[in-house]
């Protein structure tokens, strides 16, 4: 059985494309309150899985070891433009842990932001592994390195006890069995796991349902404030998490991943959603995402007025003619109750 259709492109009012996926919503006792789709439908987090990566760090004491800033926390969970705030932030934490840009391991690549990689360009540079969108993430698994007196070397090497550890943390905050996660590498060539999306709903209700030991249960407090005060280091400019935590934090707390995923939590209510797009597009979870924030009546439509465009983008073509629109589905989300 396919999953159903959740966003349409139009192009001159006929519909030209769609984009099927899976919704799922659960409750603080992991009941199923809201699905589209099979929700058991394996997929990897990609980057959504960022906010759970950095909490041994948090929970084993780097931040008092260290002085990390809730903004360095912040860019460690992010999927960075590589804008000058970004870069100043992960070299502050590679100062502080003793290293430097060169003990990066994510990958070269052009910053996400196009004044960035074209600045680079006309420089004749080349990127740098800071420059990849992923750095703040491996500057956080460095310090990880430097707090349980690890090896550096080879940090992204599945069976490295900093990522042994992380899986530990992983398996706890998804509630889904180690033995069943198929391991593989993230675009930055960090371990990645297979999980349900459902699974991946648990995982970010469990970020904001508190129900762990106190260093665990704190360290979910910090980075769910760092992301929520601090959403530029999630993002940057014209980024969709950033642009909706500006504005939704920290009602509603949302981070991307590659393949068309995108996971929230919503902190007074205990709850968590995972978005998945069948085709791996990503606009189509922005506009899926937009939706369900605009359908949680948390927030009028004057307060969402600069996040309505994700909810129905206008597609343009190369002459900037209005061509069509690419959208939710209508009524995707009615009926929802949330409290």
């Amino acid at each position: 059985m396919q999953n159903p259709v959740l966003v349409e492109v139009y192009r001159a009012n006929v519909l030209e494309s769609f984009h099927r996926g899976v919704i799922c919503m659960v409750n603080e006792n992991n009941d199923v309150i809201l699905s589209k789709g099979n929700v058991e439908q394996v997929c990897y987090p990609r980057s959504a899985m960022k906010f759970i990566q950095v909490l041994p760090l948090i929970a084993l004491g780097g931040i008092e070891k260290f002085g990390f800033t809730l903004e360095e926390i912040a860019v460690m969970c992010g999927s960075h433009n590589a804008e000058q705030e970004h870069i100043n932030t992960v070299e502050s934490i590679l100062a502080k842990i003793g290293l430097n840009r060169n003990d990066l391991f994510c990958g070269p690549q052009y910053p996400s932001a196009k004044n960035e990689a074209n600045a680079l360009i006309k420089q004749d540079k080349k990127p740098e592994h800071i420059h990849n969108n992923c750095s703040g993430k491996h500057a956080g698994m460095l310090a990880l390195c430097q707090l349980i007196n690890a090896p550096i070397t080879d940090y992204i090497n599945p069976n490295h006890a900093i990522q042994q550890l992380i899986l530990e943390y992983v398996a706890k905050i998804y509630e889904y069995p180690r033995a069943k996660m198929v391991t593989a590498l993230d675009g930055c060539s960090a371990p990645i796991y297979s999980i349900p999306v459902i699974n991946q709903a648990i995982g970010f209700k469990n970020l904001v349902s508190n129900n762990y030991d106190e260093k665990l249960a704190n360290a979910c407090k910090i980075m769910i404030e760092a992301v929520g005060k601090y959403p530029f280091m999630v993002a940057g400019s014209k980024r969709y998490c950033t642009d909706m935590m500006q504005i939704t934090a920290p009602k509603i707390i949302g981070k991307t991943g590659a393949e068309g995923v995108f996971c929230m939590s919503l902190p007074e209510q205990k709850l968590g959603v995972c978005i998945k797009i069948d085709d791996g597009k990503m606009l189509p979870q922005y506009n899926v995402a937009q939706a369900f924030v605009e359908a949680t009546g948390f927030f009028n439509q004057e307060t969402l007025k600069s996040l309505h465009h994700y909810l129905q983008e206008t597609l343009t073509n190369f002459n900037k003619f209005t061509v069509g629109e690419i959208k939710a589905v209508d009524g995707l989300f009615d009926g929802l109750k949330i409290g």
